[in-house]
């Protein structure tokens, strides 16, 4: 192949996963492969007998390893010689610039150092040194893995708090030994172990770790308490006198509580106040931050090379000069001192030591600040210093306005003058200065000037008290200046800040690693990233760090989607110099003219344009007909990227290559995002127009091979651009473009969802007062609880919630029920519908748990009275169609007080464990919430349309009329019905209904002898309503009153009888008065039903455009409106211009959604006198199955991004109802995931019903581990990075799921799953080389990964976990209570025993696993798939056979073929136990040449994606198990919903 310069030898495939880079075994020390410029380390080849033959995992045998032969060894007493040994040997680096040997961390962790040794003999009082860092070290790898870190110290939470105190008393004496002096004896005695041991740099970055993960689980009970002590008012004892008086004076408030904490200082022995500035919480900040000082400024460079007049560094070779490890722990300090200002509760009382220090300053004058080494350091202090300053009043947490902000500064500033003019003569000219030409850094540095170097200091210190006289650095006057500048300079307002800011990214930011780091991000080094963690400071705040890292992620995305287009274009320079291209990429098209056509004049008030348009012509031709549609399917809003290509005229060198940053590889100069306005063909004729400025029949096909499309332009972009061309000379950037790039439209959402979070920051944000402390995550967590809410529903009709008397005593067992009629007379004979009056203290049922710790044991035995009023609901109608439809479902309890608190005001959260009815719940909800408040409109929103369209179909077999039921998006044509509910669909349902039921207005007047043409229009309808029919009506009950005797005097005198007369059965019977006047009524509210429908329809009627007639029913008609939180992120302007309102928030899969996706829904409408609407918040979820997905690890790592609000809530305690009820699986299953519920018990259904209690024929056991050995010498494998197979368990899974094929199991009853991408394309290899071929085999319903398959489920799962070196990211409790719960009747798990029974949190279910034997056992006598054989019966044990491996499974494969050819086998057999073998003959149909391949299709050429087929068979819509139909026929049903939804695999 033709050599192409400019693209080097880049790998460009995409790795969905990032696994740790482990070094070599053979050195231990050796450091981490390099993963600088995106290309990922790649980890070395160690194999699992090498790990085996380690000496730490030799010694972990011998001593705490609980396996296997092991397992019945007592427990070793603590041998702190060998804590000490393995310390110093193993865990303690002595050089490098990584604080721990990443490898040798790991095989300790997985051999449960800390859980089996280090913690279980932990004394507070006598454990050494060795010991402590050791556990720290083990706690920070937990961090690393992103696993449970304090699980194992809850048994033992005394301890756990001595634990605590001993790591802040070894921080304390290494700084007491620095600073304190004479004290060294007293503090030594008292540490005892830690005399004399002086901390490395790398311990210290370990410690510092240790802390920052402490401050981060402020959630965790002992580690808030023992913490948050550190950040107390105790701390102001440090700061320096001035500083003090400073704080003290700006906030008086806290002098009383000052006075008050004074009183309270323990006493010596001889009765003299102990010396405050002594103790832990006064001293461990401030020394902490001098240590980090003295650090930067002397250890960071060994060997300074700079002098005081000149601080640039000399050398051309610095870079080597660096001490990393120091650079590194100045990270983490600054990634400390940011966690530590926030959050609330520790900026309130440390910010001001901070400052106190002027640690920014400091920062800002250091050599590190200006050395290419220092690029990260110096972005954590930008960041540090935008916090230090953030506009927040820290003591009442409530956030500044720009008003105030201002304010605040005019009034420093203007203070300053004053103190100037008084006390400093040399200051006049500055003190009589306007403020608006000295509050600039230049200005103010020059005014500042005229001082010498002791004034300056004495103004600074004595006068200002900015910083200490006694603080060394006082004594520099560049030092002086920055403080004086940096605290009286007008800082820019966040908002203009944002506002500034490109919403697209370019070139620099996308390369940057340390914002936009590659994906083999191992989490050893901090990030200049913001956090989301428990609590922000403000709704500004919170919002801000959503749409940097969102910005972000799409920006990595975005960077991926480059590196995969661009080197298909083959760019190389022709002989006239200029790019050319060789080769075609789908997505990226070469420029052949770019044109900025106009820049419209600034806003006022703003110096960027308006809008900058520019046109892009390109060509076509080179495309097949399928790619040439997808570019002329571009659309209005659709975001494009220009591109600029400019390769190297000669191939990089070898030591060039390695260098080369991923740019300079592709040749890629700059990169500018822009937004499609219209797009022509080559005759300047408009298509895909969506304004209708062209009609439907007016439409023509594009002409010729030359399109323009005229694209806006980010303007921010466009004027730091062109600033930079007129002020430093730079290349005119828009004349350099070459290539045009688009995305795949699912993909490219991101500047509509940053615009919204962007308009959110600018408008004034309110959300809900009732939410927003919790939001933010202060406060009492269940202040938003419906008992502790205002107006609250007292009396609630739950229509059809309750099937039947004992099923609502059930459900109240606490209560003593007491039925009454709706005159209050008792009720001895109740039925339902009921209502019921609810008391604000309403007791939780036994299943629920109403939060995190909340003790829900009733103390008073006395049963309260519920008074439940059983009423007879009216006759609806005497139509089938007026009758309403009924619940069915029998609710648990829980779900009961689940439907209770959702129709009540405030927040509701609803845990709900696989298979434990969630959407049922909802929908329940939703039904209650209708009938009681008719008035109210909800929102519902869920992740995926495929979880929308459930619960939409749900809701429809309810009694809400389907003219209220609205569903907006791209999923509604996959709703399984036959109904329309999109707007289009909706509007016409409407217009339809009303020429119906005009109809019938028709009818009604010519049965009344009245003209027909009342029945024209809705509004001649409505007349017609009043004088004719309502009159009639009101005569006729005048004429009962006067004839209740007369029992037949209404089928006499009913003035609709003729209209009736079509009724199925006879209206009136003529036996009783009574029963007949409750039939007119009924007739009478048919009536009225179809006169207020008619009354609905009026508007269409009015209004003439389509557009209008959809707004007008999103806006005012529909009463549930449902959509995705990408739609509602997208189309938020829209709502609010469309005045969109809704009183309900219901959230479904709400633990799978980022958590700025979940707050944008809440404010999709415009506040109403400055009060938020919403009244009540439903969120729906399970957070202990997978989180949203991040693509970056590096953002789910570090940035928390994976967590969910729903999550966060959890964290916080705020309390929650969890369903304790399932109905998926066998009850034997479930006990492999229940462990991690609290109270997860089984329906009745799954213990009572056939299917559940049969075996599944074949097989000794419903679920079991299957271990797998090496398979032709080779365990797992990985071709290429990250990218984990294992070929032996491929071969494995695939002949069972063979062997199920041949007894006869449907193929679309099994799913096989695997944890990693790599093996699912192995495991499809070898279905199409194995199974495909044969018609009577063929694939099964999915093969994919765990997480693709969240939220579906299958009979049967054969699940392959593919590691057999490091457990990898199954680590993840969550992922494994995925993979636990997709079988309903049967799961086989295929993996290396000896690796994942050693794994700490995986225990509770391997340990169940492990229960039974390791090989797979067959029942060779059942040769079909069925049998009568009970679930708990394996079999006699001579029809049982161990399978020794995957050859045997084979041979065994091959002799029930041959058999089932000798008996000529041409039927298919019966689906499983619960049904008699039949005579049905189905033959199976030939299966496409492959399936179920999403990613791969994405990669192919449309022709052939077209041909293949993609399976996306949800387990839950298969036909009934007895149907007739065959049920491989349903392999392909369902679309590609689920795919779509955009939650993958992290892998």
């Amino acid at each position: 192949m033709t050599k192409v310069y400019g693209t080097g030898t880049y790998d460009f495939r995409r790795h969905r996963v990032a696994e740790y880079p482990l070094a070599t075994p053979s050195d231990s020390k050796v450091e981490l492969q390099k993963t600088a410029g995106g290309s990922g380390g790649v980890p070395s080849s160690i194999t699992l007998s090498e790990i085996q033959r380690d000496r730490l995992t030799k010694i972990a045998e011998a001593n705490w390893l609980a396996s296997g032969n092991a397992a019945g060894r007592t427990k070793k007493e603590l041998d702190t010689d060998l804590v000490r040994k393995i310390y110093e040997t193993e865990l303690l680096v002595k050089e490098g610039s990584k604080p721990v040997p990443l490898q040798r961390v790991m095989i300790l962790e997985v051999s449960q150092y800390l859980e089996n040794y280090l913690w279980p003999h932990f004394d507070p009082l006598t454990a050494t040194f060795e010991h402590v860092m050791s556990i720290i070290i083990m706690v920070n790898e937990k961090f690393r893995e992103n696993v449970a870190a304090w699980t194992c110290f809850h048994e033992r939470k005394d301890t756990f708090k001595g634990f605590l105190e001993r790591v802040l008393r070894l921080k304390e004496f290494n700084t007491a030994t620095i600073h304190v002096g004479s004290n060294n004896l007293d503090v030594k005695a008292e540490l005892g172990p830690f005399q004399g041991r002086e901390l490395s740099i790398a311990e210290k970055t370990n410690y510092l770790v240790f802390m920052i993960n402490a401050f981060q689980s402020l959630e965790d009970e002992v580690v808030s308490r023992t913490i948050l002590r550190l950040a107390s008012l105790k701390s102001w004892h440090s700061l320096s006198y001035g500083r003090f008086q400073m704080e003290l004076c700006l906030n008086p408030g806290l002098i009383k509580k000052w006075k008050r904490m004074i009183k309270k200082e323990p006493v010596k022995e001889g009765g003299s106040l102990l010396d405050p500035s002594t103790t832990v919480e006064v001293k461990f900040v401030r020394n902490l931050i001098e240590e980090f000082l003295e650090i930067l400024d002397s250890q960071v460079f060994p060997q300074k090379q700079f002098s005081s007049e000149d601080d640039e560094i000399f050398d051309a070779t610095g870079s080597r000069l660096v001490n990393d490890a120091c650079v590194l722990y100045c990270e983490r300090f600054m990634e400390f001192l940011i966690d530590l200002l926030s959050q609330l509760p520790t900026r309130r009382y440390l910010r001001p030591l901070v400052a106190d220090v002027a640690v920014v300053a400091k920062c800002h004058l250091s050599a590190l600040y200006r050395h290419e080494k220092g690029k990260l350091f110096a972005q954590l202090v930008d960041l540090l210093q935008f916090y230090e300053g953030f506009e927040i009043n820290d003591h009442t947490g409530t956030q500044l306005t720009d008003h105030e902000v201002l304010e605040s500064h005019y009034s420093r500033m203007q203070s300053f003058q004053l103190l100037a003019f008084k006390k400093m003569e040399k200051l006049r000219e500055l003190a009589l200065t306007n403020i608006g030409s000295i509050h600039k850094r230049a200005n103010l540095s020059k005014k500042l000037s005229v001082l010498s170097a002791e004034e300056l200091r004495e103004f600074v210190c004595c006068k200002l008290k900015l910083v200490s006289k006694e603080d060394p650095w006082s004594e520099r006057v560049d030092f002086l200046i920055e403080v004086m500048v940096s605290y009286f300079e007008k800082q820019q307002s966040q908002k203009e800040a944002i506002n500034a800011l490109p919403l697209y990214p370019n070139e620099q930011i996308m390369w940057d690693e340390s914002v936009v780091p590659s994906i083999n991000y191992s989490g050893e080094g901090c990030l200049a990233l913001p956090k989301l963690n428990l609590q922000f400071l403000t709704l500004h705040d919170y919002l801000l760090r959503n749409f940097n890292l969102f910005r972000l992620e799409s920006t990595y995305e975005i960077r991926e989607d480059i590196q995969e287009a661009v080197p298909h274009l083959l760019a190389y320079i022709n002989n006239d110099g200029e790019t050319a291209f060789r080769g075609w990429s789908r997505m990226g098209v070469p420029i052949k003219e770019f044109k900025i056509s106009e820049v419209k004049q600034p806003n006022i008030g703003e110096v960027k344009p308006s809008s900058v348009t520019a046109e892009v012509t390109y060509s076509i031709s080179s495309y097949r007909a399928q790619i040439r549609s997808e570019w002329d399917a571009l659309k209005e809003h659709d975001v494009l990227f220009l591109l600029s290509i400019r390769p190297s005229f000669e191939p990089l060198s070898a030591e060039e290559e390695e260098k080369a940053s991923v740019p300079q590889k592709l040749g890629l100069q700059y990169v500018r995002g822009c937004e499609v306005i219209e797009i022509r063909d080559e005759e300047g004729n408009l298509m895909n127009d969506f304004s209708g400025r062209i009609k439907r029949d007016e439409w023509k096909p594009p002409k010729g091979e030359l399109r323009t499309v005229t694209v806006a332009l980010d303007t921010a972009q466009y004027h730091m651009d062109v600033s930079n061309i007129a002020e430093k000379g730079a290349e005119d950037v828009y004349g350099t473009f070459n290539v045009l790039m688009r995305r795949k439209p699912k993909e490219n959402n991101f500047k509509a969802i940053l615009e919204s979070i962007r308009d959110l920051m600018n408008e004034y944000c309110i959300v809900p007062r009732w939410l927003e402390n919790i939001f933010l995550g202060y406060g009492d967590p269940s202040a938003a609880q419906w008992t502790n809410m205002p107006d609250l529903l007292e009396t609630v009709d739950f229509k059809d919630t309750f099937v039947d008397v004992d099923h609502l005593k059930e459900s109240f067992v606490d209560y003593e029920v007491s039925f009454i009629n709706s005159n209050g007379s008792e009720n001895l004979n109740p039925r339902p519908p009921f209502k019921i009056k609810l008391p604000r203290t309403l007791k939780p049922s036994n299943g629920s748990l109403t939060g995190n710790d909340i003790n829900t044991a009733v103390t008073n035995h006395q049963k309260e009275t519920l008074i439940i009023e059983a009423y007879t609901p009216p006759d609806p109608g005497p139509y089938p169609q007026d009758q309403p439809k009924q619940n069915s479902v029998r609710f648990t309890p829980t779900q009961v007080e689940a439907i209770i608190s959702g129709i009540q005001p405030g927040l509701t959260m609803v845990v709900g464990p696989p298979g434990t009815g969630k959407t049922d719940t909802a929908v329940q909800i939703l039904n209650v919430l209708y009938h009681n408040c008719p008035s109210q409109r909800t929102l519902i929103i869920t992740h995926s349309n495929q979880a929308l369209n459930d619960l939409f179909e749900k809701i429809m077999q309810r009694d809400v009329p389907a003219r209220y039921l609205l569903r907006l998006g791209q999923g509604e044509q996959e709703l399984a019905t036959d109904l329309d509910f999109s707007r289009q669909g909706r509007v016409n349902a409407m217009l339809v209904r009303r020429l119906e039921l005009l109809s019938e207005v028709e009818r009604l007047a010519r049965s009344l002898q009245l003209p027909e043409d009342v029945g024209y229009t809705c509004e001649t309808a409505g007349y017609f309503w009043l004088l004719h029919v309502y009159s009639r009506w009101e005569q006729f009950l005048a004429a009962c009153a006067e004839n209740k005797e007369k029992s037949t005097f209404i089928q006499d005198r009913f003035p609709f009888k003729e209209f009736f007369s079509d009724t199925p059965h006879p209206v009136f019977t003529g036996e009783s008065f009574e029963k007949d006047m409750r039939a007119a009524m009924g007739c009478f509210r048919h009536l009225k039903t179809m006169f207020q429908e008619l009354e609905e329809c009026r508007a269409f009627e009015l209004l003439k455009s389509t557009a209008d007639r959809a707004n007008y029913l999103m806006t005012k008609q529909a009463k549930i409106v449902a959509m995705t939180c990408t739609h509602a992120a997208l189309k938020r302007k829209d709502f609010l211009q469309l005045g969109f309102k809704y009183d309900n928030l219901l959230m479904e899969e709400s633990a799978q959604i980022l958590e700025i996706e979940t707050f944008i829904p809440m404010l999709l409408q415009r506040q109403e006198d400055g009060h938020a609407r919403l009244k009540r918040c439903i969120l729906i979820g399970d957070h202990h199955q997978l989180p949203p997905v991040v693509k970056n690890m590096a953002f789910q790592k570090y940035s928390h991004m994976d967590q969910s609000l729903f999550t966060r809530f959890v964290r916080l305690g705020i309390p929650y109802i969890e369903l304790n009820a399932q109905g998926r699986a066998r009850p034997s299953i479930a006990k492999l995931y229940n462990w991690r519920y609290r109270e997860l018990g089984d329906l009745p259904s799954v213990k009572e019903e056939v299917i559940f209690n049969r075996a599944n024929a074949g097989f000794a056991y419903d679920y079991q581990l299957v271990d797998v050995p090496d398979y032709l010498a080779k365990g797992e494998t990985t071709p290429s990075p990250w990218f984990y197979q294992n070929e032996g368990e491929a071969e494995y899974v695939v002949s069972v799921y063979i062997y199920m094929r041949l007894l006869g199991y449907p193929a679309n009853k099994i799913s096989i799953l695997t944890t990693y991408n790599g093996q699912k394309l192995l495991i499809r290899d070898v279905i199409n080389r194995r199974c495909v071929p044969y018609h009577f085999i063929g694939p099964p319903s999915k093969v994919t990964t765990v997480d693709k398959f969240q939220g579906q489920q299958n009979d049967f799962i054969l699940l392959s976990l593919v590691r057999t070196r490091f457990v990898g990211h199954l680590r993840d409790v969550r992922r494994l209570v995925v993979a636990m719960s997709r079988a309903r009747l049967g799961l086989y798990v295929f993996c290396r025993r000896s690796l994942f029974e050693q794994c700490y949190e995986l225990q509770p279910t391997f340990q169940l696993l492990l229960k039974r034997p390791d090989h797979l056992a067959l029942n060779v006598n059942e040769i079909t798939s069925y049998t009568e054989r009970d679930v708990e019966d394996p079999g006699p044990k001579h029809h049982i056979h161990f399978v020794s491996g995957i050859e045997e499974m084979g041979c065994i494969i091959d002799r029930l073929y041959q058999e089932k050819m000798r008996q000529e086998f041409h039927q298919n057999d019966p689906y499983l136990s619960h049904v008699e073998p039949s005579e049905n003959s189905v033959n199976m149909p030939e299966p496409a040449e492959d399936t179920d391949m999403p990613e791969l299709a994405d990669e192919m050429p449309h022709e052939i994606k077209e041909a293949t087929t993609v399976d996306n068979h949800v387990g839950e819509n298969v036909p009934p198990e007895n149907s007739a139909v065959d049920v491989t026929m349903v392999d392909n049903i369902d679309g590609t919903a689920k795919e779509e939804t955009g939650v993958g695999a992290v892998n």
